[in-house]
């Protein structure tokens, strides 16, 4: 299995990962883990459904690109 080291990381977001872990009874990294693998599962959903109705490229915002207003 692959690896992944996270650096620079708040001090206030690794507190409150820990706290959530510790509310489902696991660790942290485990946590971390299905964070990212429910991050993974509504993406591709969103995909799907957004797909259905025609959109075929990445939306902007994923990329890190700010939101833009919706034109008509």
């Amino acid at each position: 299995m692959a690896q992944l080291v996270v650096r620079n990381l708040d001090d206030d977001i690794k507190f409150k990962l820990q706290q959530r872990a510790r509310r489902h009874g696991w660790s942290t990294e485990e946590e971390v883990r299905e964070i990212l693998r429910n991050a993974e599962s509504l993406g591709k959903r969103l995909r799907a459904l957004f797909g259905e109705i025609g959109l075929e490229e990445d939306i902007p915002e994923w990329r890190g690109h700010p939101a833009e207003a919706a034109t008509f």
